[in-house]
This record gives C-alpha cells, sequence and structure tokens, in this order.
C-alpha cells in the first residue's frame, strides 16, 4: 500500500564546515531568538533556506521565500550543497538522553509517495491550522524542495526493515555496523548518525518490506497537507501529466512503532485573555466531574518533578491533568467516573478517541467550562502550547497567563488507534521526541 522510493539527496559538502554550525530544528520549534542565533553560527546555515527572516521592507519580488530560493540555487551551483551519485536510503540514529537514560532512536529516511488521507495509506492523527500551512505552501512552491522530513511511523513488530538496513551495513560479516558516512553532536547533547545504502538489491528489498505498510503520521502534519496541496496545483498547471513526478514524493523519515527509542512526551497548556475568569466558577464546573486534590508546590518549584511523577502514577489509573492557578496553587484534577465520557464527550467520535487525556481535557474542560471551543482554538487567541514546565509556572506566577493545565503523554498505541479509526486528535497532542535534524538531507523537487 505504501510507496517509498529512494531519491538522490542534497547534503552539505564536508568542506563547508562542521555539521552541528549547519543544521537546525524543525521551524515550528524556533523562535526569533533562536532564528538569530542560527543565522550567525554559520553564512550556510540551513535556516536561510528552512525558515528565513523577515524585514520589514519585503516585498512580493524580496521576501523570505524569494530569498530562500536564491540560496538553494546559489548553493547547489557553489557545490555547498551537493547530490548524492546514486539513488538512496538514510539509516538515520539519533542518540539522546530522556529522563535520566541514554536511549537511541533509528530511521529510514527516504520519499513516500504523497497518498489522500481518504485512501487510508498515509494517516494523520492530529488537526492543523491554515496559517502553519501557507507560510509552508509559499516556501514549496519558492523553492521545490523539502528541507526537513516529515516524521512518519510503520507497524513492524519483527523489526525487519531495520534488520535488512542492518545487515547492509556491517562490516563483511563482522559485528557492528561500518563507519557512519556522518556523525555529530549537536547543541543539545544528541548524536546523529547517517549512513548512505545505495545497493540496488537492498533497496528493492526495502521498497517491498513497505508495499504492506501503512504510514502514521507522527510529526509534519501541516508539511504533509502541504505537498498534497502543492502536488495537486502542480498537476493542474502541467495538464495532470502521465507518469510520477519528484513532487507527487515528500521527504520522511519513517520510524517503527516498535523502536525501542520511540518516546512521546506530553504537550502542555495555558490559558490566557479570559474575561472575567472567576476561581470559584472554575472549581464548581470541574466539581462535577472530577476530583480535585491541592499539592503544596514549593515557592521554588522544586518539588514540582514530585508532581509530575504523581501524575504519571494516577494516570495509569485513570484520566488525570495538572492544574495551576499562580501563586502556589496547583492541583490534580480526576476524573470521577469514567461512564462520562459516554454521556458527556462529543458524538461522532470512536472510544479510543473519546478515551484520550487530551480529548477529555479539550471537552470537558476547556470548552464546557471556559468556552474555548474549536473555532476559538484555531483563533490561537486564547490557549497557548508548551513543553516547558517550570516555564509554565512562571508564565502563570509572572501574570502572562491566567491558568496552566499539564498533561500526561499519549501512548505510541493510542495515536494508531486514532489514526486507525479516521479521526483527527486536537492539535498538539503528541510530542514525539527529539525532533527530526534540518538539514542533513534535502529532497529536491526539480529532480
Amino acid at each position: 500500500m505504501a510507496k517509498i522510493k529512494p531519491f538522490r539527496g542534497y547534503r552539505y559538502s564536508l568542506k563547508v564546515g562542521p555539521l552541528d554550525r549547519l543544521v537546525t530544528p524543525p521551524y515550528d520549534v524556533i523562535d526569533p531568538v533562536s532564528q538569530e542565533e542560527y543565522y550567525r553560527k554559520h553564512p550556510y546555515n540551513v535556516i536561510r533556506l528552512e525558515y528565513g527572516k523577515i524585514y520589514p521592507g519585503d516585498t512580493e519580488e524580496n521576501n523570505r521565500y524569494t530569498r530562500a530560493a536564491a540560496c538553494f540555487k546559489a548553493w547547489r551551483e557553489d557545490k555547498v550543497l551537493v547530490p548524492e551519485n546514486k539513488p538512496a536510503f538514510y539509516f538515520y540514529e539519533q542518540e539522546f538522553s530522556v529522563q535520566g537514560r541514554r536511549v537511541k532512536r533509528c530511521g529510514l529516511i527516504c520519499r513516500v509517495g504523497l497518498e489522500p488521507y481518504e485512501k487510508g495509506i498515509v494517516l494523520p492523527h492530529e488537526e492543523t491550522l491554515p496559517r502553519h500551512k501557507e507560510d509552508r505552501l509559499a516556501l514549496l512552491r519558492a523553492c521545490q524542495a523539502n528541507f526537513s522530513p516529515i516524521f512518519g511511523l510503520y507497524i513492524d513488530k519483527e523489526r525487519q526493515v531495520e534488520e535488512v538496513l542492518r545487515r547492509a551495513l556491517t562490516c563483511g560479516g563482522q559485528a557492528g555496523l561500518r563507519e557512519p558516512d556522518v556523525e555529530f553532536e549537536d547543541e543539545d547533547g544528541q548524536v546523529h548518525r547517517l549512513w548512505v545504502i545505495t545497493r540496488p538489491e537492498v533497496l528493492k528489498q526495502v521498497e517491498e518490506l513497505f508495499v504492506p505498510q501503512r504510514i502514521f503520521i507522527a510529526d509534519g502534519h501541516h508539511r504533509y497537507e502541504t505537498a498534497l496541496a502543492y502536488q495537486k496545483e502542480r498537476r493542474e498547471q502541467e495538464g495532470f501529466p502521465a507518469g510520477e513526478r519528484p513532487y507527487d514524493y515528500v521527504m520522511m523519515t519513517l520510524v517503527n512503532l516498535y523502536d525501542p527509542g520511540l518516546v512521546v512526551l506530553p504537550t502542555h497548556r495555558l490559558i490566557r485573555n479570559l474575561k472575567d475568569l472567576k476561581e470559584d466558577f472554575l472549581f464548581e464546573g470541574l466539581k462535577e466531574h472530577f476530583n480535585l486534590e491541592p499539592f503544596p508546590l514549593a515557592s521554588d518549584y522544586s518539588n514540582f518533578e514530585e508532581f509530575l511523577s504523581k501524575m504519571r502514577e494516577k494516570g495509569a489509573r485513570g484520566h488525570t491533568f495538572g492544574l495551576y492557578c499562580g501563586k502556589g496553587r496547583l492541583y490534580f484534577v480526576t476524573l470521577r467516573e469514567e461512564g462520562a465520557l459516554l454521556f458527556f464527550m462529543p458524538e461522532g467520535h470512536s472510544p479510543a478517541w473519546k478515551g484520550l487525556d487530551v480529548s477529555v481535557l479539550h471537552c470537558l474542560i476547556l470548552e464546557r467550562i471556559l468556552g474555548i471551543g474549536g473555532a476559538e482554538r484555531a483563533e490561537e487567541k486564547y490557549l497557548t502550547y508548551t513543553r516547558e514546565e517550570e516555564g509554565a509556572l512562571r508564565a502563570v506566577d509572572g501574570g502572562e497567563y491566567q491558568l496552566a493545565f499539564f498533561l500526561n503523554p499519549t501512548r505510541v498505541e493510542q495515536v494508531k488507534l486514532v489514526a486507525e479509526a479516521g479521526e483527527k486528535m486536537p492539535q498538539k497532542s503528541t510530542y514525539f521526541y527529539p525532533k527530526l535534524i534540518t538539514g542533513l538531507v534535502i529532497n529536491s523537487l526539480e529532480e
């Protein structure tokens, strides 16, 4: 069902400089301060392609998108970016620390055939927002390239794909893999390793292993939907040509659902701009379905990790959230009766969707009590997302936000069940950690 292909990816020439100064995280986690830092790091940093600056004097002829296209063209002409000699799959390993342990996660960087969601071959799990897609589409039109891969998941309990790739990388049958073609440590202490695989028999074998697969989008929904929109545009412009074109594919990094290094972290919610918000009203509304249990938060937040640990324990038994109202007022918010989901969650959704912590939070608390529904979330005026836990506490104490809601992580199996049911989770339901790096391999849609 899923169609994958090798490609001649563009990679930085080794003569340009150390890769840790040339790559960035994905655009959606880069704030203006970080953007400026990446600009200063190196004149060939990929930030100039993926997420260029906006200037007051920008015009239709000279803007962040046209400048990115000009850079991409010049860097290829000047051999800053060099194409692979042959079509390749890329075996990618990330080594990182999480919750006090060192972990490795591996993936396959390749082209994946674009399919509308309704075909059930590539499946989403989260809602998207129009504003972000407009930005990505403008960049794709200008540059005709994927600078960062979409993060996809596939199901391979026996880990056959990884076995084939690792076998292709062994040193003449000896134990261990051959030296990676690329290896570096980034600013966060993550180690990135990349092996280029070009042997035709291996490429064919991996392609065949994906024929019965479905792919679940873990991260990059906006970019995937942008790629679909761009494909439609190009087909219409070219009169729906016969045969395949490069724009019929998009670059992805595919990770096995059963990879031991697949880590999902939570994304928390910050509330602001609610007029006349009264805690008494909020607490009365919560008590209809939830139990509230105060937690004695230290003034320096030093015991907040203990709170999160207890929240995870409670979450293993039922739906539990954290609520911070400022000035040390921190609470566990636990759903009293699971039966409430049957009567008060919106109709037309599967049990898997209704059983998500984030669905319960959005439907029973944000919508029913605070009045933050789908339209308000899309407006991005009342709700902000964060992965910074202490930072969320400080933002409420500093008056920037009124409330913070803390969540436990969504389980990977829940992502699969919701996607298979043809549904989408609320936006920012998952945070697959760590993010994929941008600039390691680039997929040109002109070749």
